[in-house]
């Protein structure tokens, strides 16, 4: 059997066919090597897990008219300001897990490993806890001594516990750390419904679920401090307004209430005056003490409406079966790769003399 390739070259199909059984028993021995060397490889590799949640924002209507306002605008058609008044939307919040600031305020989340033998807080469970493939090391214990001659001393100090860590300036191995952890965690947002997913990846199914629901937890928070900033500054400013003017009034109040008491049975016009005066005042504080509180309790209710609710979808599970390495199709695929190489290998002249 033969075919033409795109240049008219032929190649002889049943040849090929034919080397390749003749020479059958060279594949078992380079299979039998594969299997063995694969396995040598994979099964020390330690297995990880990873456990995901998924919950739902409350969008603002300021958010829908923007996102409405900027389809709009791909179309030439202006409708009012595109952006609304939040300049964080859903589709940036992945880009969060990418600020070391956040990953940092990571560090001292506590977590517990399913057997029981690690409790400590996460900076340390990554740095001193984490298993490792034996026969990496002298690979990476290699890569460090030829990097040390190649790189400058990192003169930043090191810090040996979460609290002392600072994101504005890190030493390479702690920035190394935290680039890890970034790998481990991943944050993705469906642009139709905007449901968040977030996954975290360990070595432990129980950290694993631990994190999960911290980092929800944590984004959760910075998106109610950054919704709700401006309406709480609001709400402090009225409120220390609202108190200023309650002071004023009970001066107000007892300084009218004293010079009533003090000149009891006066009907002189100067005194009816003062009095006048004294009572005008007291309203005048009255007054501003109730418009401030109606301030302060509208800027609560402001408040109370910039406060976004977060519906979990899915909850932190800790995850039975571990996410990888998969090792048996780590092993077959080495098998048909090296198949097709090696065959390629032994039809070499074959393939070479066609190709003349």
């Amino acid at each position: 059997m033969e075919q033409n390739n795109s240049q008219g070259q032929i190649i002889d199909l049943s040849k090929i066919a034919k080397t390749l059984w003749h020479k059958r028993r060279k594949f078992y021995k380079v299979w039998a090597w594969t299997f063995i060397l694969s396995c040598i490889w994979i099964f020390p590799q330690p297995r990880y897990y990873i456990c995901d949640v998924k919950l739902a924002p409350e969008i603002s209507g300021d958010m829908n008219i923007g996102g409405f306002a900027n389809l709009a605008s791909s179309f030439g058609i202006s409708v009012g300001e595109s952006g609304g008044q939040d300049a964080i939307y859903p589709e940036l919040y992945p880009e969060l897990f990418k600020s070391p600031e956040f990953i940092v305020n990571l560090y001292d989340i506590h977590v517990e490993t399913k057997e029981g033998d690690i409790s400590t807080d996460y900076f340390t469970y990554i740095k001193k806890h984490q298993k490792k493939n034996i026969l990496t090391l002298p690979y990476y214990t290699l890569r460090g001594y030829i990097s040390k001659l190649f790189t400058e001393e990192d003169k930043t100090p090191r810090v040996e516990d979460a609290g002392g860590i600072n994101p504005f300036m890190m030493n390479r191995k702690d920035y190394d750390l935290m680039l890890g952890i970034m790998g481990r965690i991943n944050c993705s947002v469906d642009k139709k419904n905007y449901v968040i997913s977030i996954s975290v990846q360990d070595q432990d199914p129980l950290v694993s679920a631990i994190m999960a629901d911290s980092v929800k937890q944590h984004l959760q928070d910075f998106i109610i401090q950054y919704r709700t900033s401006k309406s709480i500054e609001d709400v402090a400013h009225y409120q220390l307004l609202r108190d200023s003017a309650e002071i004023e009034y009970n001066y107000a109040m007892e300084q009218y209430s004293r010079y009533c008491d003090t000149h009891r049975n006066i009907v002189l016009q100067s005194y009816q005056g003062k009095q006048n005066k004294l009572e005008n005042e007291l309203s005048l504080k009255q007054n501003a003490l109730g418009v401030l509180e109606t301030q302060l309790t509208e800027a609560k209710v402001r408040l109370q409406e910039k406060t976004p609710a977060f519906t979990t979808l899915k909850s932190a599970t800790v995850p039975v079966k571990p996410a990888g390495p998969k090792r048996m199709f780590f092993v077959i695929g080495m098998l048909i790769f090296v198949t097709i190489g090696y065959s390629l290998w032994l039809v070499r002249k074959i393939l070479f003399v066609s190709s003349e």
